[in-house]
């Protein structure tokens, strides 16, 4: 069957030329033999070649731009894509210890000129997230591609996003290829931590953070060198631990870990032992609170509570821009009841990772909850997604995660 026709309205062909690889429907004159989750070529208003993409017209998204180049979009084609993504990785292969395999993205969706597809890498296992239709019905070649070509055996699916009800497709999960994984998979960065690919947050863990709990770690060390007290760390929306098992491995540092979800602070405790910070002697203490994150910073007033550090790191608020007014009472809020909680001269680390939530935007909502709070607020650092994250410049939308690490008086 003849590749499908996309034709552009006269007048919208400018982002497509300026390599954004998202085609809306308003933008479409009329679609020829368009197959859902097939390939199809875009031409402008007078049939000239502007790019090859798939088609979903159950999507808003109605095309996904692969290629800007006249040429086909075959195995080939994505041996070269996965190829560039994978030498880009090739030094962070070999982050690993004898306690923790190395852990990263492999590639980054649309940021990788791949959309629609995440790779994640936890030791010997690949995890792939299939978005849309077209990387779904691709998943089992793509999985092919990893053994041929980079010697992955093992290979699963963790695509149960909710994004992928707008592509008309239900939640997928399980082994695509090789042997099944273990339970938890250790892996090694400044702290080591058990990761459980089948049952865990996002593809198992948040490697995107990896930099800013770098960036906290030495915060510590920096402005906590020589403590007469210890230095207390709140960690909200605290997952399996991440930021806290960083900022422990300073050293005389307590951390109080809150989370809703009872599987994560479980897995966080597992982390404890895996450092050996459940070690009677060790200066670094954790603490475990099944909360609320909100709940519990009002308690923490009630209470008197002060902190010398609180990380802010919670879910995704906004998942599309109808929710965004919604998104930022809840962010206003948060930071609002953080920054009265902390001590003078004490740093905050804040983000969102709702793409729909610009950082401009961002910054505005926590510079509102400061003036609310009555606290005055430096920024020490702009923070980002770590670099096996990247941004493809065309894709501002890629930036997903925007953070700050604030010095507050």
């Amino acid at each position: 069957m003849p590749e499908g026709r996309v034709t552009i309205k006269p007048g919208r062909e400018k982002p497509i030329r300026n390599r954004h690889p998202w085609i809306f429907s308003g933008a479409i004159a009329r679609a020829e033999r368009a197959v859902d989750g097939e390939l199809v070529t875009i031409l402008d208003h007078k049939g000239r070649f502007l790019a090859r993409g798939y088609w979903n017209s159950r999507s808003q998204i109605q095309v996904r731009i692969l290629s800007w180049n006249d040429l086909p979009i075959d195995g080939d084609w994505w041996r070269q894509i996965l190829t560039r993504a994978f030498r880009a990785r090739a030094h962070l292969r070999q982050a690993q210890n004898d306690v923790g395999a190395a852990a990263y993205r492999l590639v980054n969706a649309e940021n990788d000129f791949a959309p629609g597809l995440v790779i994640d890498c936890y030791g010997d296992w690949a995890v792939i997230q299939a978005q849309t239709l077209y990387i779904d019905q691709h998943k089992h070649i793509l999985a092919g591609i990893m053994k041929e070509e980079f010697g992955w055996e093992n290979v699963y699916e963790r695509s149960d996003i909710d994004a992928r009800r707008a592509e008309g497709l239900a939640s997928a999960q399980g082994l695509l290829m090789g042997k099944s994984p273990p339970e938890t998979i250790p892996i090694a960065e400044l702290a080591n931590y058990h990761v459980d690919i089948q049952r865990g947050q996002k593809t198992g863990f948040y490697l995107d953070q990896r930099s800013n709990r770098r960036i906290l770690h030495d915060l510590i060390q920096r402005e906590y060198s020589a403590p007469t007290d210890a230095v207390n760390l709140l960690n909200l929306f605290s997952y399996s631990g991440g930021f806290a098992f960083a900022a422990l491995k300073c050293g005389n540092v307590r951390a109080i870990n809150v989370d809703s979800s009872r599987a994560a602070l479980e897995l966080a405790e597992r982390n404890e032992a895996l450092n050996g910070f459940d070690n009677p002697q060790s200066c670094s203490k954790s603490e475990y609170i099944l909360a609320d994150a909100f709940e519990y910073l009002r308690y923490c007033q009630d209470e008197n509570q002060r902190f010398d550090i609180i990380v802010v790191d919670p879910p995704k608020f906004a998942h599309h821009k109808g929710q965004i007014a919604r998104a930022t009472r809840g962010y206003k809020d948060l930071n609002l009841q953080a920054f009265k909680l902390i001590k003078p001269g004490g740093q905050m680390m804040t983000f969102s990772c709702s793409g729909a939530i610009s950082r401009d935007l961002f910054h505005k909502v926590v510079f509102a909850a400061s003036l609310d709070a009555g606290r005055e607020a430096q920024v020490i650092q702009v923070l980002s997604a770590a670099e096996d994250h990247p941004v493809a410049l065309t894709f501002p939308e890629g930036q997903y995660l925007k953070g700050l690490l604030l010095r507050v008086n």
